[in-house]
């Protein structure tokens, strides 16, 4: 029995070395190639890949489809070219792999924001009860003084600064995120946020006494948080975002103002 040797190894069959079927383009095998590469271990973060003429005779593709298939990896956060260096493996961290869930999201149809509230309230809902657990007095300082400048801006008698208020929202979010400990989750969430801004704006600017319920929600979440009540704060996260939800539900029809 022949050893395995990889996928992408010059393994010699009747036909001489694999080479790319023809249902598949030479920038697909690239791509391939590459991603085993790195899941075997080969390339770790921060590697530089072969140099093009060794790299292009190993995955048995032409040198400009090895380029192609550089560029969609770069495109991806996988791989990062520098000028005159060489092409390297990026850190591979969440936050650049999972890019792309911010570029579906805007791509969605404004009708379709429920759709997209509706897998944040699931994810939100977890960061939540995750932050419960793993929360840091780091965490807990910057949460407070986010809702505290909040106040402030309630409290000013002026009319309410909506993007202000909109930007502490999200920040409050991202924190509750990072501090869940999971930075795919803090990822995913971040991707979904630019979908949901406008419906968001929109809500604290038309809906009486709006601004103040979201405050009166995020301090509920706050407060599970800082107990360390995980599913007491999966449940007020929940209902948070449900909120939103449902308000982006009932006003399809009327559809949302440019931010």
């Amino acid at each position: 029995m022949t050893a395995h040797r990889g996928p992408y190894d010059d393994r010699m069959t009747d036909r001489g070395p694999d080479r790319p079927s023809a249902s598949r383009s030479q920038t697909d095998v690239v791509v391939e190639g590459v991603k085993a590469m790195i899941v075997d271990g080969e390339l770790r973060p921060g590697d530089r890949l072969p140099v093009e003429k060794d790299l292009a005779a190993r995955l048995g593709v032409s040198r400009g489809s090895l380029r192609e298939g550089v560029r969609a990896l770069a495109t991806l956060g996988v791989l990062q070219t520098r000028q005159g260096d060489g092409t390297y493996v990026t850190s591979l961290d969440a936050a650049a792999l999972l890019g792309p869930v911010g570029l579906f999201a805007e791509l969605r149809g404004e009708e379709q924001a429920h759709d997209l509230l509706g897998v944040r309230r699931v994810l939100e809902a977890e960061s939540a009860a995750r932050a419960a657990r793993l929360r840091t007095e780091e965490h807990l300082v910057e949460l407070r003084a986010i809702l505290a400048g909040v106040d402030d801006l309630l409290r000013s008698g002026e009319p309410l600064d909506a993007q202000a208020f909109i930007e502490a929202d999200t920040r409050f979010h991202a924190v509750v995120a990072r501090a869940s400990g999971s930075p795919t989750l803090a990822a995913l969430i971040d991707g979904l946020v630019g979908r949901t801004l406008r419906a968001r704006l929109w809500r604290a600017i038309t809906q009486q006494h709006a601004n103040a319920e979201t405050q009166r929600e995020h301090r509920a979440v706050l407060a599970e948080i800082e107990a360390g009540e995980p599913e007491r704060a999966r449940v007020r996260m929940s209902v948070h975002v449900l909120g939103v939800e449902e308000y982006a539900d009932a006003h399809d029809a009327e559809g949302y103002p440019p931010a």
